[in-house]
């Protein structure tokens, strides 16, 4: 089994946790959680749930990934670069705000490189979804990161001159100067637009028109296309 759809394909049709062993991957299998809504076979490599895991990490903590898969988690960057480049991946992610709404986004590629290329975002396709309110979608959501290499706090990666955005955000993302988006960044779920400080800190998602930083929950997952 390379992934979650290889799970699913097998009459595996329940969400849980599942072993797995990407293509050209030397370590062991792992476990991942697999997510069987919308189609099913979901492989999901983030979740943010009530604030319980400590995000503000090191480059090793998300190269070999963090948490519990039942819960909050990271899987890591080795074996999401593995596992987006074993073929073509689509991506979702769910959001649910403090005040129970849920909105999605998905983009129909999505490709991680490996470290050599400090885990950039290299491809990026086509969104959907309810995530956005507008068309000009380079500036919103995830769109804003493409081709944007991933920095944590000990290894700056990003474009901006005047800062590091791993440190002045509390995160770990493929930051630009900075961000559109920021779903590892501090556990927050405040009030939009309560605190300037906040949009940047807490986990946020930008909207086109406005930012949203009540985000109170977060699942990212891969798909093979």
């Amino acid at each position: 089994m390379k992934d979650c759809l290889d799970v699913f394909n097998v009459s595996n049709t329940t969400d849980g946790i599942y072993t797995i062993k990407p293509t050209n991957w030397t370590g062991d299998s792992f476990d991942v959680f697999c997510n069987m809504t919308d189609g099913g076979g979901w492989t999901v490599f983030q979740r943010r749930v009530d604030g319980s895991v400590d995000f503000f990490r090191n480059w090793t903590s998300y190269k070999e990934g963090f948490g519990d898969p039942w819960h909050e988690f990271w899987l890591g960057n080795d074996k999401l670069s593995h596992l987006t480049n074993q073929g073509d991946y689509e991506i979702r992610i769910d959001m649910v705000n403090k005040y129970g709404n849920l909105y999605y986004a998905k983009y129909d590629l999505f490709r991680v490189n490996d470290e050599s290329d400090n885990y950039r975002l290299s491809e990026l396709g086509a969104y959907t979804g309810t995530a956005d309110t507008d068309n000009q979608l380079d500036e919103a959501g995830l769109e804003f990161h493409r081709n944007q290499a991933f920095s944590t706090y000990d290894k700056d990666n990003d474009i901006y001159k005047d800062g590091h955005c791993a440190v002045m955000y509390h995160g770990a993302w493929w930051y630009k100067n900075c961000h559109r988006s920021n779903l590892n960044g501090d556990y927050h779920a405040v009030e939009n637009n309560s605190n300037p400080n906040h949009r940047g800190f807490s986990i946020s998602w930008k909207f086109q028109t406005e930012w949203s930083c009540n985000i109170k929950y977060t699942e990212m997952k891969i798909r093979p296309v």
